[in-house]
């Protein structure tokens, strides 16, 4: 449920735009305390300041002596809940104690009249904050101001500091809620556009190919429609292109399976041993042939594959490569009586691809040479290079194949119509395919100097590749 919630993309757009807010509102609570406590101790030094003045106001001189008086007013200014204790001290200017509480500190400094200090001190065991104020004393300025000192202790002031901080803070909380209640449904508003076209896509039918319409779809949602469109339409070609292939490929297997079933029908209705024979020689090579067409099918399929997803391509040496196939083929070439060699120069020719696709594309060059190359013939293989490609070239002296048709045969299943092989028309189909996942070029020529076929495939070269 965790996970789910927070790969949500409203949930994760509603933290990243709540978390600010809420660091904000966190520094913004910090600032508040520390206005609340300015704001409670300015209040209370107002009140200090006022309880001494009210005092300074009482003291005359009578018959020489001064005299204080404490109002009442003064005291009853700091009556509140909390229930603070306040003391004062009255001293003359010589220090002389006229009333209040003897160990009440005196300022650090000597005041000047209708000069005012606050201070911090402790009286008692209690921490209490002070307010000193040099009432001068009219009827007889000779003898200097009186110092007046009022202290109080500081429970009141934390709790109207805190009553003042909890205030504001409520209203920052309701401020951030009903700030994420309005980000969620804008947030609603404006994802719906996303969420339309989620729901959209899930309606549709399965196999439902066509583009994805969002006429009224946001700016920023627009490369996804236009990339998933694109997508559908490189899906569409795809899967058309795999039905056409598979209904190629039933067609081309229905026509030897049937043959086949009509020669095995054949046999059963015949017993003389030649016929029967006959028969069965035929039945091979029609199994021979569907073997063969089995085995381009799945080439063609792997080479295709190759393109979309190319497997891990690593240097191979194609010089190798060609003498492994050349090997190979070369019985067939005996039994046809067809001189095949190959031209390469001197050390290894290194092309970037996967080593089965680069066998399987020199493979079908050179078989596709031995098909259709008449008996006696010759079948060379070429390996060289120029400034930018590694050059590979399968030279035959067949038939050739007319320049108005060269393009033509690399449409799977096509064949020439005087063709004289048993091939299945897939031989250079496969090649291009596997040519164009080696990011190589494939071109079909005459030899320069008799007839026949010269096939060049083009690699890059190994430096170029990497």
């Amino acid at each position: 449920m965790h996970r789910t919630v927070f790969h949500s993309l409203r949930s994760q757009l509603l933290f990243w735009l709540l978390a600010p807010l809420a660091l904000v509102a966190a520094l913004d609570a910090w600032f508040t305390y520390r206005s609340a406590q300015d704001t409670a101790t300015m209040v209370q030094e107002r009140m200090l300041l006022g309880a001494a003045r009210m005092i300074g106001e009482q003291v005359h001189l009578e018959e020489g002596v001064l005299q204080v008086v404490i109002p009442p007013a003064a005291l009853e200014l700091f009556a509140s809940p909390s229930r603070d204790r306040v003391f004062y001290r009255i001293s003359s200017a010589n220090g002389q104690l006229l009333s209040g509480y003897f160990d009440f500190a005196l300022p650090s400094k000597t005041m000047q009249a209708e000069e005012v200090q606050f201070f911090h001190t402790a009286l008692r065991g209690k921490p209490v904050h002070s307010v000193a104020f040099a009432q001068p004393v009219f009827s007889a300025p000779e003898r200097g101001p009186v110092l007046i000192q009022v202290a109080q202790t500081l429970e009141g002031h934390q709790d109207l500091a805190r009553n003042i901080w909890i205030t504001a803070l409520r209203g920052q909380l309701a401020l951030l809620a009903l700030v994420a209640l309005l980000l969620w449904f804008g947030m609603r508003r404006g994802l719906r556009p996303l969420f339309d076209l989620q729901r959209r896509m899930r309606q549709r039918s399965a196999g439902a190919l066509e583009p994805l319409e969002a006429p009224g779809a946001p700016t920023e949602i627009q490369p996804l429609v236009s990339a998933l469109n694109d997508y559908v339409a490189r899906l569409d070609a795809h899967m058309s292109a795999h039905s056409r292939f598979i209904a190629d490929a039933s067609h081309q297997l229905r026509t030897p399976l049937t043959l086949l079933n009509t020669q095995v029908s054949y046999a059963l209705r015949h017993d003389a041993p030649h016929t029967r024979v006959a028969t069965l020689q035929a039945m091979q090579e029609g199994v021979q042939h569907s073997v063969r067409l089995v085995n381009q099918l799945l080439a063609f399929n792997m080479a295709q594959a190759g393109i979309g997803h190319p497997p891990e391509q690593i240097a191979v040496d194609l010089q190798h490569t060609a003498q492994r196939v050349i090997e190979a083929l070369a019985p067939i070439a005996q039994q046809r009586q067809i001189d095949l060699g190959m031209d390469c120069g001197a050390g290894p020719a290194m092309v970037m691809a996967a080593p089965t696709l680069l066998y399987e594309l020199v493979a079908n060059l050179v078989d596709n040479a031995l098909r259709y190359t008449q008996q006696g013939g010759m079948v060379t293989v070429h390996i060289g290079r120029n400034a930018e490609h590694l050059v590979l070239q399968i030279e035959d002296n067949g038939p050739g194949i007319p320049e108005a048709e060269r393009e033509r045969v690399f449409e799977r299943f096509y064949r020439l119509q005087d063709a004289r092989s048993d091939g299945c028309g897939l031989g250079l189909p496969i090649v291009r395919e596997i040519a164009t996942a080696c990011a190589a070029q494939v071109r079909l020529g005459s030899p320069a100097q008799r007839s026949g076929l010269l096939v060049t495939v083009e690699f890059p070269l190994l430096h170029s590749a990497a």
